[in-house]
C-alpha cells in the first residue's frame, strides 16, 4: 500500500465555488487553481493533511487543456468529471483518499468508496 494520500481536486466544482468571474475564462480559473495547489504536496493541507501528498486535479470541458505542473498531475476527464473522480478514488485501493469537491453525489459516490471528503473552503483554510 502506497502510505501517500492522494488529494483528488474536482477543478469544475471548486472553480464554480468562487463568483470571481471564472466563467469569463475556465482554462485561466482552473490554471490559477492549478498553481495554488503545487505546493500542498510537500506542505499538506494542516491540520487534517500532513505532508507529503499526492495532488491530483481533475479538469473537463474548457479547462481540458490545462496541463499538469510540478507537484500536480492534472487529469482530462474524457467525459464526466464526476466519473472520472469516482475511477480515481477506485484505483487508489486501500491508499488514504481525499476528494474536495461541494457535489453531493459525487460526495456520495466517493464515500461509498471509503474516501474522505472536504468542500472547497478547506483548501482555502
Amino acid at each position: 500500500m502506497d502510505p501517500t494520500p492522494l488529494l483528488i481536486v474536482d477543478a469544475a466544482n471548486v472553480v464554480g465555488s468562487r463568483p470571481d468571474g471564472w466563467w469569463r475564462d475556465r482554462a485561466g480559473a482552473t490554471a490559477r487553481l492549478r498553481d495554488a495547489l503545487a505546493p500542498l504536496g510537500g506542505q499538506g493541507v494542516p491540520p487534517d493533511l500532513p505532508p507529503p501528498v499526492e495532488v491530483v486535479l481533475v479538469v473537463e470541458g474548457a479547462a481540458r487543456r490545462v496541463p499538469g505542473v510540478d507537484g500536480v498531475r492534472v487529469v482530462s476527464a474524457a467525459g464526466s468529471g464526476d466519473d472520472t473522480v469516482v475511477d480515481l478514488v477506485a484505483a487508489a485501493g486501500d491508499r488514504r483518499r481525499l476528494v474536495v469537491t461541494a457535489d453531493r453525489g459525487l460526495r456520495d459516490r466517493v464515500t461509498a468508496l471509503g474516501a474522505e471528503v472536504h468542500g472547497p473552503r478547506w483548501l482555502r483554510g
